[in-house]
């Protein structure tokens, strides 16, 4: 491998973060176009780039493009390299990365933004290493501790807490054995009405305690308690040597002053990592708890900062500034986003009270309702996690397997056991809320989604580009689905016979208008002849030719015209730092989390389907508006997430590829595959959508189009988008309730 002092080899180029952004590098100035490689540097990495071989450029400073040719374009022309096409080169830290990021750009798999594999710790930023360090650090003045947040963590937690201390330490004075703990507990409480520019530390044990038989020198730490670690051997003289007067202190702070303390901190520990941006509060707690409340109380001391002089073989057991930190949305266990795991707890919650409260004795049914359909967002983060995972640790059959298998079983799942519900019971109105939130997915994820990634995006990138080719495949993929699906809806429009439920002649006349209620185009005329010898083949061919043509654009997009996406991975490393993946979840324990989550999300689709009933019949909102916001978008609000966070990278190409994708697999594959089941399973779902859904969905394809035409964007075509769905939005609000609701 090269290295530094050897001037005549090239360095790979590389960078820290591996961030899922395309290199991008723009001269300065208005109307400057952006400059990218030399042509030559783009034919050199197709050429090199042969068989899909990991390639890297030259080792230039951050910021500046690649302007020297490298030797092997010398023997090509500038007329082939004019026809070279451009390479958007991505940087990944090790191979699981690199196809991760490769599987992002591909069609039809999930887009992931977190990592899978587990960072190098030299390589993460000092913002991030500060949210995974203990409070025992101390730094420079970083100026006044009043902040809001630390006032926050006063009205919240530090009153009560001060409180606390001061009624323990009454209580340990008047055992007075346990007056040494009396005294921690008063200048405990102290510390905890404002922790913040104080310091607690462990100072070594007094002579006389070392002196007590030798029993101290024998331990690994001169804890009595449970704060160090474990003495290498315990003699039975140390006991007695200790005195009965220490052993009756320890006795009464263990049985009465601890044991509140602890249960306090435990309170304030989960309250404040609930809330999330009070991390640091939590951390506090959990190591005052587990440490300092178990020295002995002459180890304990607690100094203001300016006041401290550290000695250099003291330890620093907390050192807090501030109890809020805003970039705790970073936060991460074992891979998962700290707000997943948050939600984890909801979904045994909603599990527990679903199936156990069966008679709504402790809970109303739109209670167990709305957990559930919030428990749906975490499961739906576990599941794309674990596909992300073992499509990046698998090859490229797998990964499509899994892809197609488990992308959208957070959607059927739900319309699945929403029908069989409808089915049993006789109620039509089921089959419409399934359509509505067919409907409402399609409309938000063409319209709601890019837009608010442009619009979020453009508030720190002026204008973003992206490609605008594949975006064009995704979008006449969209075309065909949308043609597709709704013409059964259009050949009913033309063939069926119009009833009505209720007409009123309002002239008097016979001859004159009528004003009819409840109109619908009836397709069971004549024992249903017209539904049975000509909707309904008309529906099955659909659904067949529908996923082909998604299978044909697979093969399209990632096999014979693969180039459109211009994507290749480099996964080369910074001079001397080079790790192996340490991957967050192995293929068999994300197979074990995918299935687990599978399940879940079917009992938490069962109970909404359970519980929905009292809100469809009692609400005066449209069962359109429902279907179409709540039952539509909650489940993708991780992908929502995903999209917002790669346009802030200003890489809106998989922004918007995350809304198309999810559009195009509602079309050619959900619905087929709802068809398919209603073929096993008779329901009264049926691929004839009012005119409402139809008019909204074409109309919202053809605009996202008409945006997506030239290959850039800014916030304002974003708000465009955005704008035009809460129109719709509107529109359904005010819309009656279908018929059968």
């Amino acid at each position: 491998m090269a290295t530094e002092s050897e001037p005549g080899r090239r360095h790979r180029r590389c960078t820290l973060d591996a961030l899922d952004v395309p290199k991008v590098f723009e001269t300065q100035g208005d109307g400057d176009a952006v400059r990218r490689g030399s042509l030559c540097d783009r034919h050199c990495a197709a050429i090199n780039n042969v068989q899909g071989d990991l390639s890297c450029h030259q080792h230039h400073p951050r910021g500046l493009a690649a302007m020297s040719p490298p030797l092997c374009c010398q023997q090509y022309s500038e007329e082939v390299c004019e026809s070279c096409v451009v390479k958007t080169t991505l940087t990944a830290e090790n191979v699981v990365e690199a196809n991760k990021l490769s599987n992002n750009y591909k069609f039809g798999f999930k887009k992931w933004k977190s990592h899978v594999t587990a960072r190098p710790w030299e390589d993460r930023s000092e913002i991030v290493k500060e949210l995974y360090s203990d409070l025992n650090v101390i730094r420079g003045s970083g100026g006044s501790t009043v902040t809001c947040g630390n006032v926050l963590y006063l009205l919240l937690f530090g009153w009560w807490l001060s409180l606390l201390y001061v009624l323990v330490a009454a209580v340990m004075f008047v055992t007075v054995v346990g007056a040494p703990y009396g005294r921690l507990c008063w200048e405990l409480a102290a510390y905890f009405l404002w922790p913040f520019g104080k310091v607690i530390q462990k100072a070594e044990a007094p002579k006389s305690r070392r002196a007590l038989g030798g029993c101290e020198a024998d331990a690994g730490e001169s804890s009595a308690l449970l704060g160090g670690p474990a003495p290498h051997r315990w003699h039975p003289r140390c006991w007695v040597n200790a005195g009965h007067w220490q052993r009756a202190g320890t006795v009464a702070w263990l049985c009465l002053g601890y044991p509140l303390l602890a249960l306090a901190h435990g309170l304030v520990c989960v309250a404040a990592w609930l809330l999330v941006f009070l991390i640091p509060v939590a951390k506090l707690s959990a190591r005052t708890a587990a440490r300092v409340l178990l020295l002995p109380p002459e180890q304990v001391h607690i100094r203001r900062l300016r006041m401290t002089e550290v000695p250099l073989d003291a330890e620093v057991i907390l050192c807090c500034y501030r109890a809020v930190n805003p970039y705790y949305y970073k936060y991460a266990v074992d891979g998962i986003n700290v707000f997943a795991v948050n939600l984890l707890p909801l979904v045994l919650v909603t599990l527990v009270l679903g199936y156990v409260d069966s008679r709504n004795q402790l809970t109303s049914s739109p209670v167990k309702f709305t957990l559930a359909l919030l428990s749906i967002m975490p499961l739906s983060y576990y599941i794309g996690m674990a596909i992300a995972s073992i499509s990046a640790q698998s090859n490229f059959a797998v990964g499509a397997v899994v892809n197609a298998t488990f992308g959208s079983i957070t959607e059927l799942t739900f319309y699945i056991t929403a029908l069989i519900k409808g089915s049993r019971e006789g109620n039509r109105c089921y089959a419409e809320i399934v359509k509505s939130a067919l409907t409402g997915t399609l409309v938000g994820c063409v319209l709601l989604v890019p837009g608010l990634c442009m619009v979020i995006g453009g508030i720190r990138h002026q204008e973003q580009r992206f490609n605008s080719r594949s975006a064009g495949v995704s979008s006449a993929l969209l075309f065909l689905s949308v043609g597709g699906v709704f013409a059964p809806t259009l050949f009913s429009k033309v063939y069926g016979k119009l009833v009505c439920g209720e007409c009123h002649n309002i002239t008097q006349n016979p001859l004159g208008h009528y004003l009819c209620h409840n109109c619908h185009f009836d397709l069971m005329e004549n024992n249903g002849t017209l539904y049975y010898s000509h909707v309904q083949p008309l529906v099955y061919t659909v659904s067949l030719l529908l996923p082909a043509a998604y299978l044909i654009g697979l093969f399209f997009t990632l096999k014979t015209h693969s180039h459109i996406y211009d994507i290749h991975i480099s996964d080369c490393h910074m001079p001397g730092h080079h790790h192996s993946a340490v991957v967050h979840w192995s293929r068999w324990r994300a197979l074990v989390i995918l299935l687990l989550s599978t399940l879940c999300m079917s009992a938490c689709a069962d109970l909404a389907t359970e519980h929905i009933s009292p809100i469809l019949t009692n609400s005066t909102i449209s069962q359109y508006f429902i279907g179409v916001t709540v039952l539509a978008m909650v489940p993708e609000l991780p992908e929502i997430v995903n999209g917002i966070q790669f346009a802030l990278q200003n890489n809106l190409s998989l922004s918007i590829e995350i809304g198309n994708s999810i559009a195009v697999q509602v079309c050619m594959l959900q619905i087929p595959i709802l068809v398919l089941f209603t073929i096993f399973y008779p329901t009264n779902f049926t691929l004839v959508f009012s005119d409402l859904h139809v008019y909204a969905s074409m109309f919202s394809v053809v605009l996202m189009n008409y945006i997506f035409m030239d290959g850039k964007c800014d916030y304002f075509q974003g708000t465009v988008l955005v704008m035009v769905y809460c129109i719709l939005l509107a529109v359904y609000f005010f819309a009656p309730s279908p018929s059968g609701c």
